[in-house]
């Protein structure tokens, strides 16, 4: 009866609109305002609405596709329990549509307390034009936000296919984004991050929170989302690892999404989305490109033999340098510039050796399921498991960050340990 009341109500208010016979736009913008007001105030009064409230960061200009001075304004998020023909995000104070939009992506906004800091008006953008518009941004997530996952008693298949939804959202930011013009801010650490790394990353928390609000999340960007009763599960994503690749055009960079469970990652994704591949690897089965199985080179055992990838030398320095040069000076090949990108050519079986350091958990946590399912080992130098815990004394949690060894095989990683003699109490 409450459905079928607030329905009539919200027709008779549309009727009521349209008798006018001389309107203008302005008057028209009005009455859909009003309108849609009247009929939220109805459900919030029925009990088919409710209110949280939230921070989100919001850009000056309120445009989706640029940079900006951001602020923290504290709005309120709608649970619904019906379809509502307005924006899902109203002002605390009032119950209609938003004035300008928030510069993260509007389908939902979320906390994000602490996590941008204000940009220095040296590097507020320029005008160069939307490169991707509000309603373009809306219909990416749509396909994503309150879709039901397919009926599986398999909870780690669900894990699968929510995070293939992840990546897919992610992928359809970054490719309208990829060689277009935007602005870049530098972060505090002095690495680079765009727009497109703020919204992929948006759009990936959205869909996670709706699919499994108790679990935690960890994104570059964005920080850690904790429930306040804590989790065993934790999404740990970079939306664009390689961003410097990304902002100079070459699509060697990926996304990266890891579900974490009790401190091991059980399901790792690295997606690169202007190639269209996707690596996905989970505890236990045979990981897979695009679908089809892959397996690492188990051929090459010896350092002579193998072709080393790390992303730059120049990330190397002091005694980690030294470890390195001890490593790259007995390989046949070293090479450069890959990023994630790099794990996943191992996994397919095209290199035999990544050694990096300074990584984060954001980095390194979805590449393990990926090089263990392809039959390769991936450790720190030390030949320790990579593991996570939030919040913790862990050695992941160092703001330095750690240091990665993949190999294809356990002979060719055990000749890397043994080259590189590392000793963290040298660091």
């Amino acid at each position: 009866m409450l459905g079928c009341r607030l329905v009539g109500e919200f027709a008779a208010n549309v009727l009521l609109w349209l008798s006018a016979a001389a309107i203008d736009a302005k008057v028209w913008k009005f009455a859909v305002k009003m309108t849609t007001v009247s009929f939220a105030k109805s459900l919030v009064a029925g009990g088919a609405l409710r209110l949280r409230p939230v921070t989100v960061v919001e850009n000056e200009r309120g445009a989706v596709s640029h940079g900006g001075l951001f602020r923290e304004q504290v709005r309120s998020e709608v649970s619904c329990s019906a379809t509502l023909p307005f924006s899902t995000t109203a002002a605390t104070n009032r119950l209609s549509l938003l004035p300008r939009f928030s510069c993260l992506p509007p389908w939902r906004n979320l906390g994000l307390e602490g996590a941008t800091s204000a940009v220095p008006s040296s590097r507020l953008p320029r005008d160069r034009g939307s490169v991707m518009g509000t309603a373009a941004v809306e219909e990416v997530a749509a396909s994503y936000l309150n879709a039901s996952l397919s009926d599986n008693v398999d909870m780690e298949a669900n894990f699968v296919e929510v995070g293939n939804k992840l990546a897919d959202a992610a992928g359809e930011i970054i490719r309208r984004y990829f060689r277009t013009g935007f602005d870049i801010i530098t972060k505090d650490d002095l690495s680079p991050v765009t727009i497109a790394d703020r919204a992929a990353e948006e759009a990936m928390i959205s869909i996670i929170q709706d699919h499994f609000p108790s679990h935690a999340i960890y994104g570059e960007e964005n920080g850690i989302h904790m429930p306040e009763e804590g989790a065993d599960y934790v999404w740990v994503l970079d939306p664009i690892d390689g961003t410097k690749s990304f902002v100079t055009g070459k699509p060697l960079f990926g996304t990266l999404i890891a579900l974490v469970h009790k401190g091991v990652p059980i399901l790792g994704i690295i997606d690169q989305p202007v190639l269209r591949e996707r690596w996905i690897g989970k505890a236990g089965e045979r990981s897979t490109l695009n679908g089809v199985p892959i397996a690492s080179r188990a051929c090459c055992t010896s350092l002579n033999t193998a072709f080393l990838y790390t992303t730059s030398p120049h990330l190397f320095a002091g005694a980690k340098e030294e470890a390195f040069i001890r490593v790259r000076d007995k390989v046949k090949t070293p090479l450069y510039g890959c990023d994630c990108y790099a794990y996943g050519l191992l996994a397919a079986g095209h290199v035999d050796l990544v050694v990096e350091s300074g990584l984060k958990p954001y980095d390194f946590l979805a590449l393990v399921p990926v090089i263990e399912g392809a039959g390769g080992t991936i450790t720190d130098w030390s030949g320790d498991k990579l593991r996570f815990w939030p919040n913790s004394d862990h050695p992941s949690c160092d703001e330095t960050g750690m240091e990665v060894v993949a190999a294809g095989s356990d002979d060719l990683h055990k000749a890397a340990l043994d080259a590189l003699e590392w000793d963290s109490s040298r660091a």
